[in-house]
């Protein structure tokens, strides 16, 4: 008897948050984020801590926050940890090679939530 496969997989976890990465990257190229912002849920949360801006709930304020300051940076991601099947710590440097964490929960193929957190440079001596 030959095995029936097994219901289709999705991306891994992984692939979400390298393409979610790829699509803000070609968004900065662009200057448009617009399908970058599409791919949030309707309900979906973003706050990014250290900087005076957010937090946003709705497409609508996040679609409104990249416009009003969008980003000028490439995300390059350093690492990817699966914190559960649907979220993940991504850690990242910006283009400009200041550093970055964020944890993306997704709401099935949509972004849900993005929290994230900029590495602040630190002004002491030694």
């Amino acid at each position: 008897m030959t095995p029936q496969p097994g219901p289709a997989e999705g991306p891994s976890l992984r692939e979400k948050v390298e393409r979610h990465c790829d699509l803000f990257n070609a968004c900065v190229q662009s200057g448009d984020f617009g399908p970058f912002v599409a791919t949030f849920a309707e309900d979906a949360a973003m706050d990014i801590e250290n900087n005076p801006y957010g937090p946003f709930g709705g497409r609508e304020q996040i679609a409104a926050a990249y416009t009003a300051q969008p980003p000028t940076d490439a995300m390059l991601i350093d690492d990817v940890e699966e914190l559960a099947a649907d979220r993940a710590r991504v850690t990242f440097t910006w283009s400009s090679g200041s550093r970055g964490s964020m944890v993306v929960v997704w709401d099935d193929e949509l972004v849900g939530e993005v929290h994230l957190r900029m590495v602040v440079p630190s002004t002491a001596t030694e």
